[in-house]
């Protein structure tokens, strides 16, 4: 078998890398590259949509003869998206979270590759300056897209100039033939397009580029360092269908069986196992130039039911304090960029109403986890914690309100109302012109890298 060195050098410096001398009592950092072997035959990946293959080291496409032809096969996994596998030495937490240029080949990184991607600079007020309210607020909604009407996804953004759409259901013809990046070139700001693409039974490109385990198999079967080399890949392919945001890795902690509402969506029953794959797999992502969000908290793995259906009650914020939150705990100082905010009644902080809408879930996001990222709420418009309680537009009033900085739902429900009621919240002053400029300047950094 024939191998291929590469050599990746980290540096932890920079903004992506900042960390405190408890973060490296917590956990050995010390990042220096060494060479890793990577086998010719793990360095391509085969796109079932079209007879090309792609080497992921140098970027080079070249056809294959026919058409498809699934993924290869890597060690651990029986049909494993093949990628390039990072070995670091030291520990897995600190900045597993750099970003890279996704138009970079990954054997000529060096020192500092993984910062910031490049993206326009200068400063965010700049960006913001000509925009109404109902166009700032709109910057703060994530809309939910009908994957298979194309045009209605292009008046969201052309005509309601929201800032992010999520692409979910079964149809992928939004993700095919460019469309998805010719609706991205409407938007007068940068447009995150997201997706939930976890792997397992959660995933939006299977039929496309192949299907990928469950984070569960994943960390039983694979190593810290192919999850990365997985969330690489699967990020590429993403990026080339125009996908710049993934609503995954879950950081979740649970061994309850596979198919519950977390289930086999979570790598482990073990903080320390949670923390290293999705830490991993969401460095792959962000290499790749797709943002991850980790999911859900303060964590929704032992929690007492499924969101969709009701609103679950969490064990004492304590309890979570000691389990459930360890992986925030290390992921979050090192430089994760966006988090979701689950639907869930945690004794002792939220007082009955669900996370995503209580203010004093933001500021524990915040304060004692230390984070400045996004912060986005969970789908609030088909899921059962918050319909049987809100609407749409007041649901997402209260969570910016609180504290969100971005709202999801995931249906392709009218914008307009939400505008509406939104408009109507900044001129009372129920959502402070403070809070609105905070949220936005976390937004537009995300997207355009300016400065807040």
């Amino acid at each position: 078998m024939r191998y291929r060195l590469v050599v990746i050098t980290m540096i932890a410096s920079g903004p992506a890398c900042s960390h405190s001398k408890q973060d490296d009592r917590n956990l050995d950092r010390k990042w220096t590259g060494r060479p890793v072997a990577v086998p010719e035959n793990l360095v391509t990946f085969r796109s079932r949509e079209s007879n090309v293959e792609t080497n992921i080291l140098s970027g080079s496409r070249s056809p294959t003869g026919r058409r498809g032809g699934g993924m290869v096969k890597t060690p651990g996994y029986r049909t494993r998206t093949c990628a390039l596998l990072l070995v670091f030495s030291g520990g897995a937490v600190a900045c597993l979270l750099g970003a890279g240029s996704p138009t970079q080949p990954v054997e000529s990184a060096t020192a500092g590759a993984l910062a910031a991607p490049s993206r326009p600079s200068g400063d965010c007020a700049d960006l913001l300056s000509g925009l109404t309210t109902r166009e700032r607020v709109a910057q703060l909604i994530m809309a939910g897209a009908d994957p298979g009407q194309e045009r209605a996804t292009a008046g969201l953004v052309r005509d309601e100039h929201v800032g992010a759409i999520f692409i979910g259901g079964t149809s992928t013809r939004l993700l095919t033939g460019g469309r998805l990046a010719a609706i991205s070139a409407m938007a007068g700001i940068p447009l995150l397009t997201a997706v939930d693409e976890e792997g397992g039974r959660v995933q939006r490109i299977d039929d496309l580029d192949g299907a990928t385990p469950s984070a569960r198999t994943l960390a039983a079967t694979s190593s810290p360092d192919q999850a990365r080399a997985l969330g690489y890949s699967r990020g590429r392919q993403l990026l080339d269908r125009g996908v710049t945001m993934d609503l995954a890795p879950v950081a979740d902690v649970s061994d309850a069986p596979a198919k519950s509402v977390i289930g086999d969506r979570s790598f482990s029953v073990d903080p320390a196992v949670v923390t290293r794959y999705a830490g991993a797999f969401a460095d792959g992502l962000r290499a790749a130039g797709v943002t991850p969000v980790l999911k859900h908290f303060p964590g929704h793995g032992n929690a007492s039911g499924d969101s969709h259906r009701l609103l679950p009650r969490t064990p004492p914020l304590t309890v979570l304090e000691s389990h459930d939150l360890k992986p925030y705990e290390m992921l979050l100082p090192a430089g994760a960029p966006a988090v979701m905010m689950g639907h869930l009644d945690v004794p002792g902080l939220t007082g009955g109403l669900p996370a995503s809408l209580s203010a004093a879930a933001y500021e524990l996001l915040r304060g004692k986890y230390r984070f400045d990222g996004v912060a986005m709420t969970d789908d609030l418009g088909a899921m059962r914690a918050i319909t049987d309680r809100f609407g749409l537009a007041e649901a997402a009033t209260r969570a910016l309100v609180a504290g969100a900085d971005l709202v999801l739902w995931s249906s392709p429900e009218p914008v307009s109302p939400v505008l509406d009621r939104l408009e109507h919240a900044v001129a009372a002053g129920e959502l402070p012109q403070s809070r609105l400029g905070e949220a936005l300047s976390r937004v537009v950094h995300l997207k355009t890298g300016c400065t807040p």
